[in-house]
């Protein structure tokens, strides 16, 4: 392999850590380099975690980590996961899957239902979509969300039936207002159980004063619906999970989880609701996602695996092509700085930080969630987003940003050049690449502020403090704010 060859993969390895996590450290890009790229995929995609902080010693340090009843608590409780995970893939697809299938706390109150939600989801969110429909559609959070305690067999409640078809699976224009209700009538009888109605009316909990509880999937056969159906051309007496199984088998299905898919991990799509309006940016990225789908009998890992190994994705065309969302931002940004090495509260600091930003975890703002894109840039975000990232880089107190200088200075060479300090920050900063006008200002603003103020032409005289405002004017680019 020549060195332009193999500078080609390090590259394009640093593009799959941010695109399939939250960027990757010095080490980790060292790591995923010796592989070939296919297994660096195939090791991201079969990851399992092993260093997620234990929740026995997160509930030591934080008591309201205990029942989550606060969202902070809750958020917080996810946020201590993407950073500190092994398995930054897993937490990567629970964002995607937060937002397709938006579900919100603020409406809940309970955290814990919110908790075991996410723990369905990384069960069930890289296998079989329809096993994740399924899940889906008897997990508490979701029933309560979206009102099927209220779906009875002599009176529908329209809202689940409606949003599994336009939000969660095929979009709109692929099924009829009738094909709502058909679809409605054979989820009647799927409910929570241990709380009584009046309880969920209020939303509350009938467990106290001994603390909150997980609510559990029911299934009342009186209250549901036994007759006949007919849906989607289909005609049956269908229950919930024969409709499961038609919406999965229908190309609808699996060209709109390819598009949400493309607009997650490659560019950012159109919002959702001008999709049957516009084609998709990538027709040829969708076939190919839509063809695995069917291939591999509707595997979502299999979707994902085809997309990272294709054109569409490996050209340095879609490199940071998307704008970070909040909460990816505050996760990679931190995880870069050494992330926690036990519990802090900082955490609160920081998911809150992503709510200030436009991303409050667990309260998406519709059933839609959040649009993306552009959306995430204004200007008091964009503000909120620089602050940020610059003060985690530049905390000189943070072990892990000793570090990340400490490792900086050891590959600047000796004695460094303002080029060399630059692309050793860039590349502590998970191999990134900027463009050519913005590289030529970093160098210069090196070579006449901190090389210019330094005794000696060691690195080791280097300031702490030089070193870190170089990276706190490297995450305030647009490369750093973008993926």
């Amino acid at each position: 392999m020549t060195t332009t060859e193999s500078r080609t993969d390090e590259l394009l390895v640093a593009h799959l850590l941010r695109r399939a996590g939250f960027g990757g450290t010095a080490a980790d890009l060292q790591q995923f380099s010796k592989l070939d790229y296919e297994d660096a995929v195939d090791q991201l995609l079969d990851a399992i975690d092993t260093t997620s902080l234990p929740q026995d010693l997160i509930r030591r340090y934080h008591i309201d980590q205990s029942d989550l009843r606060t969202r902070g608590s809750s958020a917080g409780n996810w946020l201590y996961q993407m950073v500190t995970t092994d398995a930054p893939f897993i937490e990567k697809m629970n964002l995607f899957w937060h937002r397709v299938f938006a579900t919100g706390q603020t409406k809940l109150i309970q955290g814990k239902a919110m908790s075991t939600h996410l723990d369905m989801l990384r069960a069930h969110g890289l296998g079989k979509f329809d096993d994740l429909l399924f899940n889906l559609s008897r997990d508490p959070a979701m029933i309560l969300w979206l009102d099927n305690q209220d779906n009875h067999k002599d009176s529908i409640n329209e809202n689940y039936g409606r949003e599994i078809l336009e939000l969660f699976s095929m979009g709109v224009g692929n099924y009829t207002e009738e094909d709502i209700k058909e679809c409605s009538r054979a989820f009647t009888g799927w409910t929570v159980a241990n709380t009584d109605y009046m309880a969920l009316k209020m939303r509350n909990n009938t467990m106290r004063p001994y603390g909150y509880v997980n609510w559990q999937f029911k299934f009342d056969p009186d209250d549901h619906d036994d007759g006949e159906k007919t849906f989607l051309g289909e005609t049956g007496n269908f229950n919930g999970e024969d409709i499961i199984a038609i919406i999965c088998k229908n190309p609808a299905t699996a060209g709109f989880i390819a598009r949400h898919l493309y607009h997650y991990f490659i560019a950012d799509e159109l919002p959702v609701p001008q999709w049957p309006h516009f084609p998709p940016l990538n027709p040829e990225a969708i076939e190919v996602m839509t063809h695995a789908y069917f291939e591999s009998g509707h595997s979502i890992k299999a979707m994902l695996r085809a997309l990272f190994l294709s054109d569409s994705f490996k050209s340095p065309a879609s490199w940071n092509a998307r704008v970070k969302s909040p909460i990816e931002l505050v996760a990679g940004t931190v995880r870069l700085a050494g992330g926690y090495d036990s519990p802090t509260y900082d955490v609160y600091a920081h998911i809150a930080a992503s709510g200030y930003m436009g991303q409050d975890i667990y309260a998406p703002p519709s059933v839609e969630g959040w649009m993306g894109g552009a959306d995430w840039i204004s200007t008091g975000s964009m503000v909120m987003r620089v602050n940020f990232a610059g003060e985690i880089v530049g905390n000189l107190e943070s072990p892990g940003v000793q570090e990340l200088i400490s490792s900086i200075r050891s590959t600047a060479g000796n004695p460094p050049t303002a080029d060399s300090l630059v692309s050793a920050s860039l590349t502590s900063l998970g191999n990134l690449q900027v463009a050519d006008d913005t590289r030529s200002g970093l160098v210069e603003y090196t070579n006449n502020v901190i090389l210019s103020n330094s005794s000696g032409n060691s690195a080791n005289n280097i300031p702490n403090e030089a070193i870190a405002s170089l990276l706190q004017l490297i995450v305030a680019t647009r490369e750093y704010q973008f993926v």
